[in-house]
């Protein structure tokens, strides 16, 4: 984002709403520069519409500017430092085996969150179903037809700043997109060692 109006959205968080000229003033701009600013935030809808202020003393009343519940997306979050403390927290009590539980029925309930298939459903379209889900989570996946059975390719790992640490999460994709597609795949590659994608083969469903 451009700096101004990164500033513009900093000293909004800090201060809670600012005038124009309170930000003239902070930012060492004329207010026609802050305005058109604001005017481009608002489009972004990050700034709301300006609220009417009026003053204790004579004068024009002023406008008060605050920020959308959208513009929380431009600020720093710590997600996944958390994560990896919760995941490790959770280890050191329970151990692997309690991990892995954890991530199956996390597994479930994401790909319990997919489109019911129709009855009969041919299976290009169920691949196209399950890619959609999954590209709607972050994956960046398609599939192919291949000598051996169906390759699917998630080319994007949602998780990458944890995976690392956690392999654990990698299970939690197999069962994601064995769930999603009815059947057990083999997982013939991965992002984590250097790869193009984590593809998995499903060699059953050519045979359904």
């Amino acid at each position: 984002m451009q700096s101004t109006r990164q500033a513009i959205l900093e000293y909004l968080k800090k201060n809670g709403h600012a005038t124009v000229d309170d930000l003239a003033g902070h930012l060492a701009l004329t207010p026609v520069t802050v305005r058109h600013h604001l005017d481009i935030l608002r489009s972004e809808n990050l700034v709301g519409e300006p609220i009417i202020r009026h003053r204790t003393s004579r004068g024009r009343p002023q406008y008060v500017f605050t920020l959308t519940d959208q513009a929380s997306a431009h600020f720093p979050k710590n997600y996944d430092d958390l994560a990896t403390k919760l995941l490790d927290e959770v280890r050191a009590q329970g151990g692997e085996q309690l991990v892995n539980v954890i991530f199956a029925g996390v597994a479930a309930r994401l790909s319990g969150e997919a489109p019911a298939p129709p009855p009969d459903e041919p299976l290009a379209a169920r691949l196209d179903r399950a890619v959609g889900f999954l590209n709607s989570r972050g994956y960046v996946s398609h599939w192919e037809l291949t000598e051996e059975g169906v390759l699917l390719h998630t080319c994007n790992c949602p998780y990458e700043a944890l995976a690392q640490r956690h392999p654990e999460l990698c299970h939690m994709d197999l069962v994601l997109v064995g769930n999603l597609l009815g059947c057990v795949p083999q997982r013939v590659s991965r992002l984590a060692q250097g790869e193009a994608s984590c593809a998995y083969l499903f060699k059953e469903l050519i045979t359904h």
